[in-house]
């Protein structure tokens, strides 16, 4: 790159930043922006000859910059937003674990036992499947079964029972059972 390049590119740092900012919004964000642009380009900036050219291919580059910087803001704009809506829907998960129809409770006391017991530990309690395992003296991969056992019992038990509802999710049940 040679001094006169560099030269103009300097001198028409204030303008670049200007025209930074009206894009963006921030004088801050300008300058990261304009220094990014910087960085990026320096290695190109041979291929410019004449002065006057170069000042137009940096605007070009600038532009491009502003692009991209709003592309990847949009993109965690989205991240966030389905990450709000991931969390929002495990919270209202949460809210409806205690409105589940009386037929689960009711219905969770005819399985086996251990069904009965591991199902209590882990959905109701909260306690990892490798600690039920723990605490019942089987292996993990033991205990992993049984909740998948004792989760297909109780929803094979309550659709019998409880029918239609069931395949709602059996939230606020109506059915007899209940």
């Amino acid at each position: 790159m040679s001094e006169a390049t560099m030269q103009a590119l300097v001198e028409h740092r204030e303008a670049f930043l200007a025209f930074l900012e009206r894009r963006l919004g921030s004088r801050a964000l300008a300058e990261d922006v304009l220094q990014d642009a910087f960085v990026r380009s320096i290695d190109k900036l041979g291929a410019v000859r004449e002065r006057d050219a170069i000042v137009a291919w940096f605007y070009r580059v600038l532009r491009n910059a502003v692009v991209d910087h709003q592309r990847r803001r949009a993109t965690a704009s989205k991240g966030l937003a389905a990450l709000a809506a991931e969390l929002e829907t495990e919270r209202s998960g949460a809210d409806t674990r205690g409105a589940v129809c009386g037929c689960v409770k009711t219905l969770s006391g005819s399985l086996k036992p251990e069904y009965a017991e591991a199902l209590k530990r882990v959905e109701i309690d909260g306690v990892a499947v490798k600690d039920y395992a723990e605490e019942a003296g089987i292996t993990s991969n033991n205990a992993g079964v049984r909740v998948f056992r004792a989760r297909d019992a109780l929803r094979k038990q309550v659709q019998r029972t409880c029918g239609a509802c069931a395949t709602e999710g059996c939230v606020d049940c109506t059915c007899a059972s209940g």
